[in-house]
């Protein structure tokens, strides 16, 4: 499937597995973001949508305005940090460099790197809409 020039109906039907959405304010600045800090891939960027890929996955970005029928949109703060209590974990992301670049991409580092007893090297950046992103690698055995 090229990502740059597929219709939505094709994109859509052509889905599998898990999928993962995100409501954003900004589609652009959440792909400025999540380029710049994460070295993500983005598709489509526009307005109202982006396809982001990250180690062989999709994800998509829609703006909260895309929502609007949607049960979801009354749920959307209309300030402050969203995504509370879900974290997204990219794995083999130098959490070092991830932190180095957030904040010039528009995050907030907020739990510096730091090696974990579960055999990860990680930390917690949150993106200008308040969503918790966890660059990790491996600690050696």
């Amino acid at each position: 499937m090229d990502l740059e020039t597929v219709r939505a109906a094709d994109f859509g039907r052509g889905l599998r597995g898990l999928g993962l959405n995100l409501l954003v304010r900004d589609v652009g600045r959440s792909v400025a973001f999540l380029t710049g800090a994460f070295g993500m891939t983005a598709h489509r960027a526009g307005r109202d949508f982006a396809i982001l890929a990250y180690g062989g996955q999709m994800f998509q970005l829609h703006a909260d305005r895309t929502f609007a029928g949607h049960p979801l949109a009354a749920l959307l703060p209309e300030a402050g940090p969203r995504g509370a209590g879900v974290e997204f974990r990219l794995f083999q992301t130098d959490p070092d460099a991830a932190c180095a670049a957030a904040a010039a991409a528009g995050g907030e580092v907020l739990k510096p790197p730091a090696d974990r007893p579960h055999g990860l090297r990680e930390a917690v950046i949150l993106d200008p809409d308040g969503y918790a992103w966890v660059p990790s690698r491996p600690l050696p055995a």
